[in-house]
């Protein structure tokens, strides 16, 4: 249950917070926004604030803003089409039903002759003295259907009408809120934890090994590996792990006193690969401050950042394999541990998790941000757009792939943590 609950919690916060930017951008650009959804499937609850549907649905594996004007959004009244019209005191349409029955007796009936809910917004046709008589329709006109009601989008409220500029911003903003969302995730950890300073203090020595035998004692602080300074516990650990069998001599700090001792780290073997090891227990020290806790929000940004972008490109030149790839299963199992270890080690799988939900948003594939954000290149280039239902079957074939992807990833995480 715990690792339910923090695998909602952590994938739940994510999509939500990558959700929301396209949603802020969509809206600060005067687009309307018909759904913010987390999840997809059956929609388990769903409250209408405004112009949006919020909604939360069945399958926690991401979410979408459904902005209008995109995926077949409009609605088309053909000639003969037979609907209720409800006028307003402004004298136009405030209300259109598609229903045949309506009780309503302020309902006028209107057989549709013409109409344009998008640009001219009005309607004409027959009403029931076969009269031809012309509407214009509001802005906020709400057409009923089946007991559905859908909003109408003036075309300067959708996705289409407003500049490139402000179209790739909505769609780049989903993963900049992830970037974001991992930076803030870091400096509440700064905050709340400290700052690690990475000094190579020795916390514990077990007893037996390598580092105990040469004198090593608790506290020690590591100035130096065979002359070479040494500044950070990365840099030592580097040295010992590369250096199996091999006599060291080591300089530390021991109360104000240098004291050299010389140390063999033992040879372990991990999948065919030999390391040393000298048998030292090290937890960081940390400082606290606002200041170095959004320096280190930045720099684990950059450096998760980078760490993610190399193994994306070790994957893509074939140096890492395809079976290293990780599907929801694995990022659930992964959770799990991480919650085991505690609060600050979810944060920072959360935060690592965030940033790598952003990076694969924009590869350039299709049905990915990163995909729309290419077709905004070309129209760029091309200076317009390219055809709608081209894009629409390149995005169609890019989801049925990322499917597949997904079901071939989640069949070895299955392999891995089931059958391993």
């Amino acid at each position: 249950m715990e690792t339910v609950i923090s695998f909602i919690i952590v994938f739940g916060t994510l999509v939500f917070f990558h959700e929301l930017g396209h949603f802020l951008f969509a809206k600060k650009a005067g687009i309307m926004v018909r759904e913010f959804a987390i999840g997809f499937g059956p929609k388990i609850i769903g409250i209408q604030k405004g112009e949006t549907l919020y909604t939360v649905r069945l399958l926690p594996l991401g979410g979408y803003v459904r902005m209008a004007g995109e995926d077949f959004d409009t609605v088309e009244l053909l000639a003969g089409y037979r609907v209720g019209l409800l006028i307003n005191t402004a004298n136009e349409v405030e209300k259109i039903y598609l229903n045949r029955n309506v009780a309503n007796p302020d309902v006028l009936f209107l057989e549709t002759e013409s109409s344009d809910l998008e640009k001219e917004l009005f309607i004409e046709g027959y009403d029931e003295e076969g009269q031809l008589v012309r509407y214009n329709i509001s802005r906020q006109a709400v057409i009923y259907e089946k007991g559905q009601k859908t909003l109408i989008a003036p075309y300067d409220r959708q996705f289409e009408s407003k500049s490139l500029g402000s179209r790739a911003m909505a769609i780049f903003a989903g993963p900049l809120f992830n970037f974001i969302l991992a930076f803030f995730i870091f400096l509440a950890i700064g905050l709340l934890q400290g700052v690690p300073t990475y000094e190579p203090i020795i916390t514990s020595v077990v007893s037996g090994d390598p580092a105990q035998v040469a004198g090593m004692k608790d506290g020690d602080y590591v100035t130096g590996v065979d002359g070479k300074p040494i500044s950070t516990w990365q840099e030592f650990a580097t040295i010992i792990q590369n250096s199996p069998g091999v006599l060291l001599q080591l300089e530390v700090d021991r109360n104000g006193d240098s004291v050299i001792m010389d140390v063999v780290p033992k040879t372990l073997e991990e999948k065919g690969t030999e390391y040393g090891q000298i048998g030292v227990k090290y937890t960081s020290p940390v400082v606290k401050g606002p200041l170095k806790a959004v320096q280190y929000g930045a720099e684990e940004t950059i450096v998760w950042f980078k760490r993610i972008a190399e193994l994306l490109g070790m994957l893509v030149t074939g140096q890492l394999s395809f079976d290293a790839l990780s599907g929801p299963v694995g990022i659930y199992q992964a959770t799990g541990e991480m919650a085991k270890s505690g609060i600050y080690s979810l944060m920072n799988w959360a935060a690592i998790l965030s940033i790598n939900l952003g990076i694969m948003n924009l590869l350039p594939l299709p049905a990915l941000d990163g995909g729309r954000l290419l077709f905004f290149l070309f129209e760029a280039i091309r200076g317009k757009p390219v055809d709608k239902q081209k894009e629409g079957m390149v995005h169609f074939v890019g989801i049925v792939l990322l499917m597949l992807l997904m079901l071939v990833v989640t069949w070895n995480d299955i392999q891995r943590f089931f059958f391993s």
